[in-house]
């Protein structure tokens, strides 16, 4: 990500989307920092950890 704006953009559309859509964006955004993937997962429902570490390989 070459600028926080396009992290926002993300970040907005991850916060609306539904578990499915959120792993989807989570496995196929690139260029993240850590600290934007770890703010990501901070929305991410914990009951569903055990499917977005399925997706993630």
């Amino acid at each position: 990500m070459e600028n926080n704006q396009g992290f926002e953009e993300v970040k907005k559309r991850f916060s609306a989307a539904d578990v499915d859509e959120k792993i989807e964006i989570y496995t196929s955004v690139r260029g993240l920092t850590v600290d934007q993937y770890k703010e990501l997962l901070r929305m991410f429902p914990i009951k569903y950890l055990d499917r977005l570490e399925k997706a993630m390989g």
